[in-house]
């Protein structure tokens, strides 16, 4: 059992939203600092260290070490569970979907919801730009769809830590994208299925 684990998170981020959702789905206790966007805390946090790659979210163990990175962190916690395989070719599977959405699904469908949700961004939300995520967007939906149409969960029979990586931005690509997510059927069933997971928290539901 881990213990003493503070996360540093911003509440709207969908890669701290990881984090907080692993921490509840396996029921551990942790203590939540919550900086946002563009406010003093965050950018106290930048001088004085607390971030070690320079962005949210991070956690810090009990003795003091800090792991940043929101898929790092999620393999962390998901040691010796079941929400990470033992098996090297099944870990490969899920770490490669995880790869995947850093390098291809965040930088298009996090970037979206971001160029429409924070005033700071709007000149960046040129209709060009717009376009070519939103088409981009749809591509990399559906790549999910075709995945899912086969099987329950992104990589395997089981929910991973693949599947939270991955459903921290999907499911609000449609509310603050503005991706037509009723175009993926499969998609939107296992979003479902996650919200009924036991112990599931939804992405506005942050500790105090």
């Amino acid at each position: 059992m881990i213990a003493n684990l503070t996360l540093f998170s911003m509440p709207s981020s969908g890669n701290s939203y990881k984090a907080r959702l692993l921490l509840a789905l396996l029921g551990r206790d942790y203590a939540h600092v919550g900086m946002e966007y563009e406010t003093p805390e965050l950018a106290d946090a930048h001088a004085n260290g607390t971030l070690p790659f320079g962005k949210l979210p991070v956690l810090q163990l009990a003795d003091g070490t800090q792991i940043p990175e929101s898929n790092a962190i999620l393999c962390y916690l998901a040691e010796d569970t079941d929400w990470l395989p033992q098996d090297p070719i099944l870990r490969a599977h899920v770490l490669g979907w995880m790869f995947w959405e850093q390098n291809q699904h965040e930088g298009v469908i996090a970037v979206r919801a971001a160029l429409l949700t924070y005033p700071s961004r709007a000149h960046l939300a040129t209709p060009e730009r717009l376009a070519e995520l939103l088409e981009a967007g749809h591509g990399l939906l559906g790549r999910m769809d075709d995945n899912l149409s086969g099987q329950y969960w992104i990589a395997g029979d089981t929910p991973t830590v693949a599947d939270i990586a991955l459903y921290a931005y999907t499911h609000t690509a449609g509310s603050k994208g503005g991706y037509d997510l009723g175009r993926f059927p499969a998609v939107c069933e296992w979003i479902d299925r996650i919200v009924a997971l036991p112990g599931y928290v939804d992405l506005n539901d942050t500790p105090r």
